[in-house]
């Protein structure tokens, strides 16, 4: 097991912290488990996840109905090693020494559960490179 303070910390950042990085920080935390550190934020928050992504991550035996977007904070980017946008263009402050990495996706906002299937499909293969990029097992 490694150290907390010596894992690699992501934050996955889109506008609404509804979608994408919650999909992505999900996947992250469910595939790596306590490998790595992980942050998702939004530049202007949603209320609430969107529905038809809580029930596409529910297909694939991940809950997050139970979280909430966060507001996106310059604390929470230089607290992080590998910064993902996904979306959120001039938004995101940018750090020397940090990892930025741009992830273009569809927004699921507003679409059911049938568009946002593939989009959870291409986070899930993006996430598991990313972990075999920096926290590999053994």
């Amino acid at each position: 097991m490694t150290p907390a303070d010596q894992r690699p910390c992501v934050l996955f950042v889109c506008v609404h912290n509804a979608g994408r990085s919650q999909m992505a920080a999900a996947f992250l935390t469910h595939l790596a488990g306590d490998r790595v550190q992980v942050r998702s934020a939004g530049s202007a928050p949603a209320d609430s996840v969107n529905p038809a992504v809580v029930a596409a991550m529910t297909e694939a035996d991940i809950d997050i109905a139970a979280e909430v977007p966060k507001v996106l904070t310059v604390e929470a980017v230089q607290a992080s090693d590998v910064v993902i946008t996904m979306g959120c263009g001039d938004t995101c402050p940018v750090f020397p020494g940090k990892r930025y990495l741009d992830w273009e996706l569809p927004d699921p906002a507003g679409q059911g559960v049938e568009a946002v299937r593939p989009i959870r499909d291409e986070i899930e293969k993006r996430v598991r490179g990313l972990i075999d990029e920096i926290a590999p097992l053994g």
